[in-house]
């Protein structure tokens, strides 16, 4: 028997994006979340003994009742998180946590992203969820690659994250810009 078949390649990896007011969980091994971060938040959960995790992307804060369900805000971005991973076999007691994001970007966002920091922080002291691992605050943005299966993370601080002549015009939403 050759080398060959008496060891069997690795699946390549499955990249999913998670974007703004979206969450992601998985127990396949072979799946990686990516996302890119500025003021927003990415809240990476594990089960090391489940082999099951996910990653939200929320915009802002938010506490219960204030914003309404939408995933968009931390309170019920993290809620549809521990529910969907609950669902996957982890449990709550298992679950660590690792955060990234929430810096200061131009413009008049820069209280935003200090706010999804402290809710985010906040949360998991609330709920006992241990925090492993975090890259949090400064000034630039985040690319984030993230295998829930195992609870691995990789993070790129982005200069650039978009350069100025391909970014989408800004819309004006409140007092918030997004674009």
């Amino acid at each position: 028997m050759s080398d060959q078949s008496s060891h069997p390649r690795e699946a390549p990896a499955a990249t999913r994006l998670v974007v703004q007011g979206e969450y992601d969980v998985s127990d396949d091994g072979r799946i990686v979340f990516t996302t890119l971060l500025g003021s927003c938040v990415a809240t990476c959960l594990c089960d090391p003994i489940a082999g099951v995790g996910g990653m939200n992307h929320f915009l802002l804060a938010g506490r219960d009742g204030e914003m309404g369900n939408s995933e968009r805000y931390g309170s019920y971005a993290m809620e549809v998180l521990i529910n969907a991973l609950l669902k996957l076999g982890a449990r709550k007691s298992r679950l660590e946590a690792k955060l990234f994001g929430g810096a200061t970007m131009g413009g008049g966002i820069g209280r935003i992203g200090a706010a999804n920091c402290v809710f985010a922080r906040d949360y998991l002291n609330t709920e006992k969820i241990p925090l492993v691992s975090s890259s949090l605050g400064g000034e630039r943005a985040r690319r984030l690659r993230y295998r829930p299966s195992t609870g691995q993370a990789q993070m790129l601080f982005v200069t650039d994250a978009i350069p100025a002549e391909t970014a989408p015009p800004r819309v004006a939403v409140g007092d918030v810009d997004l674009f």
